[in-house]
């Protein structure tokens, strides 16, 4: 029997129809069955961070964020690129994670996804910069970038591209490996 790996789904955008949302949801599609995950919707509802807050767990929306950190096994992140750089809501989430510790050699993906033809590669440096000053596991295999990913994911949320496609299986099969 294989072991069931518990994995926390990010999507940094807020935006209803985002591509980063749909792809992560097509992402999870691709897993195997003993991949369970929660996909984490509170982005929106995290303060801005302020360390004068941040004690006995900080607000009721981060001890949440931090409880199901602490419960997942591992973390698959998707984000788009906002002015070259993080979005705001997932820099502000990961910012109230620094000095916690739920990101302590904890298995990590990170997948970024752009229109353009760059594929986020600002905001998926930016990104990794942060996750490894936290203590992430960034897992080997487990980051990729997504340049026009308008042409690779269609309207209803499946991946069109088979080359992405094998991309994606390819990291979350790392980051199962990296559970194991």
């Amino acid at each position: 029997m294989e072991k069931t790996i518990k994995v926390l789904a990010i999507s940094g955008s807020l935006r209803q129809k985002s591509s980063n949302t749909a792809l992560m949801h097509a992402i999870i599609a691709l897993s195997r069955e003993n991949m369970v995950f929660t996909v984490y919707n509170g982005l929106g509802d995290l303060p801005h961070f302020n360390p004068d807050l941040d004690v006995d767990d900080g607000p009721e929306s981060v001890l949440d964020l931090r409880t199901r950190l602490n419960e997942a096994d591992a973390v698959l992140i998707c984000t788009p690129e906002y002015g070259n750089g993080v979005p705001g809501a997932l820099k502000n989430a990961l910012d109230w994670l620094v000095s916690s510790g739920q990101f302590m050699n904890k298995p990590t993906a990170v997948v970024t996804a752009s229109p353009t033809p760059m594929g986020g590669d600002k905001a998926h440096d930016s990104i990794l910069l942060t996750l490894n000053m936290i203590n992430a596991k960034i897992v080997e295999g487990g980051t990729m970038k997504i340049p026009y990913i308008n042409l690779k994911l269609n309207k209803e949320g499946v991946i069109t591209d088979a080359i992405t496609e094998k991309g994606l299986r390819s990291l979350l099969e790392n980051l199962l490996e990296a559970c194991l």
